[in-house]
């Protein structure tokens, strides 16, 4: 027989095995409240911006077509204007020489082309006056000259009204989107460079064949434009955010019988509705049923179906209770015969009547193991009554230290061709521990408050599935550690692991990982029930991991017990 592998340091003779529980990947999801006032708020936006648009596009419009009156008020006002011709004049071909820093006072017309100093003209106004043989032009808008003759005989006189009410020249280089335009009476919007946008209409004077232009800034009508968009941005974002304020209380309101009704289905929830006698109180209340023809549905349907979930629990309970009570009863009978028929075969083999045929022999000795079996059998299903009938255990000291040891030597006698460690780490110093600390150091005892014998028979039950579910040369560790105030001892194993489907009904009685039912193999179902309805009844909790494929394949279960208080 192998010796025992017992460590106190706290540290495994291998790596431990890692298994956990794996959460299922979660996403996000938001809240019908946030997704109804985003809605609302979306659409507000949108709906502002299409006003938005609309009004500015009706705004530039209307402000155009007035611009539009402006300017052939302005060019029939410039008609009129008895100014002097101008006395110097630039031709469009000398790039070098500039107007645009040549002002003039009210009392020099010299270089103001005609019709500029007309009364009523407003700052803004840009009057050219474009003159010569090279200004006459057919009807296809093209020169009739050559353009060597155009350059040397057209002269132009072009300035413009600044916002300080002072008349400026203007440059050729501004000039030379203006010079470009056909004389056809119709509006046309340009970009002068240095001034910006400009409104202007080219006319051709019947009298003299010049070509006279005529011009309004759009400054004023383009901030007018920018802070009309400015205004709309403004009102549609603290419009929205009113929208956002109020509809969010509007949608709390709406939302509030609703978010009840889910309360109500989380309570229930809650309670723990898989065993045991349970009552289902929680119901969706008249006035949230009152509070609209939706909420009413809902709340409705939910409080027929606790209704029918009520029913099908009490029914279920009735059927366990009267289960239970058979096998209680049946059990309790069969203590008797049991008892007799024991006791007769163990009389018959004491005494072994010279008749008695080895055949005979053989089949009082069947019969005798038979009984004990039944027997085992018997108790467990007593227990599992007492249990369920909520009978107090003794509650006295039990130290787990002493149970563990015990029981992990005996499942090594009962199956030494498994590798048996034991891990007692609940008597070693904390990892962080320094020196000085260690040497001090002096573990608290192991004690839960408990039955002995209950708590043996829960070790015994689960080294004992380990053995026999797990290969020979598996490694079984048994480990005692402290978490909180609560003691844990694992039962841990790499074995080939439990099949899912097992593994979720390990602890329903009569469960069992091999379908067979021959003593060699089967089993009676019992034992895991047997050790969750005793670990329950201590006020602790036994779970079980396990995996069947990868490098950390085994099986874990897990015993938290709290711990008594050493004083």
């Amino acid at each position: 027989m192998p010796p025992l592998s017992h460590r106190c340091d706290g540290a495994p003779d291998a790596p431990a095995q890692a298994i956990g529980p794996t959460r299922p990947a979660t996403r996000r999801v938001r809240s019908l409240r946030t997704r109804l006032v985003a809605g609302v708020v979306g659409l507000v936006l949108i709906m502002a911006a299409i006003m938005g648009a609309l009004s500015t596009i009706t705004l530039h419009h209307t402000l155009m077509r007035k611009t539009d009156e402006q300017l052939f008020a302005a060019s029939e006002r410039a008609t009129g204007d008895p100014a002097p011709a101008p006395q110097s004049t630039v031709a469009p071909s000398d790039p070098d020489e500039q107007h645009g820093s040549s002002e003039h006072n009210g009392d020099d017309d010299r270089g103001l082309p005609p019709g500029l100093r007309a009364a009523g003209q407003s700052t803004g106004t840009l009057r050219v006056v474009l003159t010569g043989q090279a200004a006459s032009r057919d009807q296809d808008g093209k020169d009739s000259r050559d353009d060597d003759e155009s350059q040397e005989d057209q002269t132009f006189q072009a300035a413009y009204i600044d916002n300080r009410g002072r008349y400026t020249a203007l440059s050729a280089d501004a000039c030379a989107e203006l010079l470009d335009l056909t004389p056809n009476s119709h509006p046309e919007t340009v970009h002068i460079k240095g001034l910006g946008d400009y409104r202007v209409m080219a006319n051709l004077d019947p009298a003299s064949g010049s070509t006279v232009i005529t011009g309004l800034s759009l400054e004023a009508n383009n901030g007018l434009v920018r802070t009309q968009m400015l205004i709309e941005a403004i009102a549609a974002a603290l419009g929205a955010l009113i929208m956002a304020l109020a509809g969010r209380a509007m949608v709390r309101s709406s939302l509030a019988p609703l978010e009840r009704v889910a309360s109500t289905a989380q309570r229930v929830a809650a309670q723990p509705l898989e065993r045991g006698e349970v009552s289902i109180e929680e119901r969706v209340t008249d006035a949230d049923l009152a509070s609209s023809s939706e909420v009413g549905q809902v709340g409705t349907a939910l409080n027929t179906l606790l209704g029918h979930v009520e029913a099908a629990l009490a029914a279920r309970q009735r059927s366990e209770t009267q289960v239970r009570q058979f096998v209680a009863d049946a059990s309790h009978e069969l203590r008797t015969p049991l008892a007799s028929i024991r006791g007769y075969t163990e009389l018959v083999q004491r005494e072994s009547p010279p008749d008695l045929t080895e055949d005979a022999e053989r089949a009082l000795d069947r019969v005798h193991s038979e009984s004990l079996r039944m027997t085992a059998l018997v108790e467990d299903l007593l227990l599992l009554a007492r249990l369920d009938a909520g009978r107090e255990v003794e509650r006295e000291e039990v130290d787990l230290v002493e149970i563990l040891i015990d029981t992990v030597a005996d499942a090594q006698a009962a199956g030494p061709d498994h590798d048996w460690h034991l891990d007692l780490e609940v008597l070693s110093p904390p990892a962080d521990a320094d020196p000085e600390q260690i040497e001090d150091f002096t573990p608290e005892p192991a004690l839960v408050q408990g039955e002995e014998a209950r708590l043996r028979q829960v070790l015994v039950n689960l080294l004992a599935n380990a053995r026999v579910h797990t290969p020979a040369g598996s490694r079984v560790v048994a480990s005692l550690s402290r978490d909180g105030g609560n003691l844990v001892v694992r039962i841990s194993d790499n074995g080939p692991g439990i099949d899912p489907g097992v593994r979720e009904r390990i602890f329903e009685r009569f469960a069992r990982g091999d379908a067979s039912r021959e003593r060699g193999t089967g089993s009676t179902g019992l034992g895991m029930s047997i050790a969750q309805a005793i670990v329950a009844s201590h006020g602790g909790t036994l779970s079980v991991d396990s995996r069947t494929e990868g490098p950390q394949r085994g099986t874990v279960f897990t015993v938290e017990l709290p711990a008594a208080d050493p004083q």
